[in-house]
């Protein structure tokens, strides 16, 4: 199976190419991508020998060509690169782990071309859904599950028939035990301490304000074809179960593994066989405890944003997100207070009137008003 691997610097490429190698009979790297982080995307390059890489984040550079091409690699320039290699013919699977609404175009182009598609941008979802839904009912891709989540429920979950609701577990990230009025001096080094996973720092911050948890439903309710209604949230501190999924006659069925995306990444690859993924055994009896919890949405306020967003409908999970990425570079910019993220999403939400979602074009015009009007109420509240 060839490999394309979007967002080969970050953590999740990093899982990605450590299952990967663990199977070189089974697993080949065909193409590499990363934003601008050039250095390490050739280091990935003269170890794994791709075709192709591609920064997406930078212009034509020919002594960047020459080094890449030097371990045999022909380097793409520009964000439509990564649409080239996830068409590209020889690509067989795409690991479409772009953060961020940056990632949209090149996983929707994967789906069209019928790829298998492991999904670990949940924001292609949030954004344009049913676009992406449909697009793979018309080429016959496969699109599975990353997060750690949405894989979970993938392994537990049965005929939907009998499915009664999908539970989506969360850690609560740093702040889950910490008083409300000590929040609005956290720092981005603390919000990005995440106590159970190595994550991204967008993504950190996302957990800390459970945004992240909030997007993760919009995805679900496109993955499983389930109303908001059905699909819960439970703070469960110890990420070992990753989520779990009722059935009309009462049984629950878990997924339960050490908190590693290696577990998910090996899946969804090997789906529907099973390879070993080089994480470590799962020991229940050193685990004393194993506790859950409803979220307190007057301490997480992003996730009550996202089940709203998501039953308003058309645009308003574009704007969410859109919102949202801009908050959260503004604060890790050092020019939002953490408590500000929450603020400047509720009003881009309440600025701007959810409209219809039917094309990309539509999605992205929406991502474009979202951004502009959180912008506005960042340079506001700095004034």
């Amino acid at each position: 199976m060839n490999l394309a691997i979007l967002g080969a610097t970050g953590s999740i490429g990093a899982s990605t190419l450590d299952v990967a190698a663990r199977h070189p009979e089974r697993y080949r790297v065909f193409a590499l991508a990363a934003n601008a982080s050039a250095a390490p995307l050739l280091e990935l390059c003269r170890r794994h020998r791709p075709s192709y890489a591609v920064l997406s984040g930078l212009s034509d550079n020919a002594g960047l060509r020459r080094e890449f091409a030097a371990c045999g690699t022909e380097l793409l320039f520009g964000a439509a690169a990564l649409e080239t290699v996830a068409r590209h013919p020889e690509t067989d699977a795409v690991m479409a782990a772009v953060v961020g609404a940056a990632g949209l175009a090149s996983t929707l182009a994967a789906v069209q071309a019928g790829k298998r598609v492991l999904l670990a941008n949940k924001e292609a979802l949030v954004m344009a859904g049913p676009l992406v839904m449909r697009a793979a009912r018309d080429s016959g891709a496969q699109l599975l599950p990353v997060d750690s989540e949405h894989n979970a429920v993938f392994q537990c979950f049965g005929d939907k028939r009998f499915v009664r609701k999908i539970v989506l577990t969360a850690s609560g990230g740093p702040f889950r035990a910490s008083a409300p009025d000590t929040l609005k001096s956290v720092t981005p080094e603390e919000a990005c301490a995440h106590p159970n996973w190595n994550m991204g720092r967008k993504i950190s911050v996302d957990s800390a304000t459970m945004m992240n948890k909030g997007l993760e439903v919009i995805e679900a309710r496109w993955l499983f074809d389930l109303a908001p209604e059905r699909i819960e949230v439970l703070i469960h501190p110890q990420s070992i179960v990753h989520a779990l999924v009722e059935y009309a006659d009462g049984s629950v069925i878990a997924q339960l593994s050490n908190p590693d995306m290696r577990v998910p990444i090996a899946n969804a690859l090997a789906h529907p066989e099973r390879v070993e993924s080089g994480a470590q055994s799962l020991d229940l009896s050193s685990s004393k405890n194993l506790t859950f919890e409803k979220p307190d949405l007057s301490r997480f306020p992003c996730l009550g944003f996202a089940y709203a967003a998501l039953r308003a409908g058309g645009t308003a999970p574009v704007v969410l997100n859109a919102a949202n990425e801009v908050a959260v570079e503004a604060f890790l910019a050092g020019r939002l207070a953490f408590t500000g993220i929450a603020g400047v999403i509720a009003d881009a939400l309440a600025a701007v009137a959810p409209a219809s979602a039917d094309t990309l074009e539509d999605v992205m015009a929406a991502d474009a008003r979202g951004r502009r009007e959180a912008a506005t109420r960042i340079l506001a509240l700095a004034a």
